[in-house]
């Protein structure tokens, strides 16, 4: 199982676990809160074989990486994306975020810039900027995540437990897109989460990535569900579109927030389509 080290923390190493397969032009997969890599699984096997390199990484605290206390903000999550490029010297890559992924596209090219991405993805994406404010009307009242990290705090397996119903749309899609055993699947990845790191990234959901996205000048493809609960397209996919020059916009019809695995063909033609160009 191949790791890179992103840092230290006192005597030990933090250490992120990658899967680095096939060949071709490489593309970076980026997972949601509160998954891994592994959550990819749709998608891998159909980029494998249109002939690509497939990189996928568990972030900090999720997965098989490291569980540090520290580095829970977007600016250390683009620099652990940029240890593992640096790492596998990746050239002409793309770049697919999903949920909390997008967040690591757009500060990684707001903080590196684009040199060698080829292309970048948003899908189900936290940017552009999701807290409510004065000059951000259309952002989430604050309270909202303030409620979420309480609940985090008091009972996180309750919490997932609530957190995937509206993930997958549970109550329209369970039995026809999704079954139960994925949803338990999903619950099982996120109560070996650390406990710091469940509750640490809730901020980070709010930062602000509207001047990061400035700076994508590279092809770029925006994929949402239109009945995503958890990251609703008015306030994410279809504001981030409008702010990267040139962006692709895809809507999903009747997408929850996880098109990644109850919408996967649609994803998939449209990913492959995209890469391919």
């Amino acid at each position: 199982m191949p790791y890179v080290t992103a840092g230290k923390e006192n005597s030990g190493n933090i250490d992120l676990y990658y899967e680095d397969h096939g060949s071709g032009k490489p593309v970076v997969l980026i997972h949601g809160y509160p998954l891994s890599g592994a959550s990819w699984e749709k998608q891998t096997a159909v980029l494998l074989a249109a002939g690509r390199r497939v990189i996928t990484y568990d972030r900090r605290g999720f997965g098989k990486s490291s569980q540090p206390t520290t580095g829970y903000n977007y600016d250390t999550f683009a620099e652990d994306l940029h240890h593992l490029v640096t790492h596998l010297e990746l050239r002409d890559f793309a770049l697919a975020g999903f949920s909390m992924g997008g967040g690591e596209v757009a500060r990684y090219i707001g903080k590196y810039g684009s040199k060698g991405v080829s292309k970048a993805v948003f899908i189900s994406s936290v940017p552009p900027f999701l807290l409510k404010t004065p000059e951000n009307p259309e952002g989430v009242d604050g309270s909202v995540f303030e409620g979420i990290a309480k609940a985090v705090a008091a009972d996180r397996y309750a919490f997932f437990t609530e957190f995937f119903k509206n993930f997958y749309n549970a109550d329209l899609l369970l039995g026809k897109r999704v079954s139960e055993q994925a949803v338990q699947a999903s619950w099982n990845v996120a109560a070996g989460a650390s406990a710091t790191a469940s509750l640490a990234c809730v901020p980070t959901w709010y930062e602000d990535f509207r001047k990061d996205l400035t700076r994508v000048d590279v092809p770029t493809l925006v994929l949402h569900g239109d009945a995503d609960r958890i990251l609703p397209i008015g306030a994410s996919g279809l504001r981030t579109a409008k702010l990267i020059a040139g962006a692709r916009l895809v809507v999903v019809k009747g997408g929850p927030h996880c098109i990644t695995w109850t919408h996967a063909d649609e994803v998939n033609r449209e990913l492959v389509s995209f890469l391919g160009e």
